[in-house]
């Protein structure tokens, strides 16, 4: 990292910028960013459920995702689950609605301080009184982290590793698997498929970023 970036990174970590994707002084996104964050995309899946997605992953949609995955800018996870909130109803119909959170492998989620897919779907349930966040799945210590590995490699992967927990289980109402980003759509069959599995069905899939080739 040259020097111009390790200043860009502590400022990022002493003082937040307000824009989520430059941070430019104006939240949650500045007018150039806000520019690029759409349109929403409905990336197909065979064998999975339907996605909506709020936008590409590139841009500032791409750079607000890692700073908060990734950097700890823990304070992204409202402006992102506004976004994620604002495309709930579009994705399903009125309430109750059940968000199950895509697991993460136990190790990323220390490290990230917490479960960040499930951190997102707290802020879309806040002061919406019919959408309720349940977490009945989980990732096995045995699974790798998916970066680098190809549609084929992702489900063997995952294969057996998405475990359900039943105590946890949505009530009545629609179910959507939300993630932070689809790629090959390996997350999204699996966590669908042991779903079903135990009788839920998935209505659809909410994503803040469609990665699909």
């Amino acid at each position: 990292m040259d020097v111009r970036g390790l200043g860009a990174a502590l400022v990022d970590l002493v003082l937040p910028g307000d824009c989520a994707g430059c941070g430019a002084p104006e939240h949650p996104w500045c007018a150039q960013c806000r520019g690029e964050l759409g349109p929403p995309t409905r990336p197909h899946l065979p064998g999975g459920p339907a996605v909506l997605a709020v936008g590409r992953y590139t841009g500032a949609l791409r750079s607000a995702l890692l700073h908060y995955k990734e950097r700890g800018r823990r304070d992204l996870a409202r402006p992102l689950g506004q976004l994620l909130a604002a495309a709930l109803d579009e994705a399903v119909g009125p309430a109750p609605v059940w968000l199950v959170p895509a697991p993460s492998r136990p190790a990323a989620a220390r490290e990230r301080g917490g479960d960040h897919v499930a951190r997102l779907c707290r802020v879309v349930a806040r002061g919406r009184p019919g959408v309720r966040v349940v977490r009945p799945l989980r990732l096995a210590r045995r699974a790798r982290d998916s970066v680098g590995l190809d549609a084929d490699q992702r489900a063997a992967n995952l294969a057996g590793r998405v475990l359900v927990r039943t105590a946890a289980l949505p009530g009545p109402g629609p179910v959507l698997l939300v993630d932070d980003v689809v790629t090959t759509g390996a997350t999204l069959r699996t966590c669908g498929d042991a779903l079903a599995g135990v009788g839920v069905d998935v209505a659809a899939a909410l994503v803040l970023c469609d990665a699909t080739t």
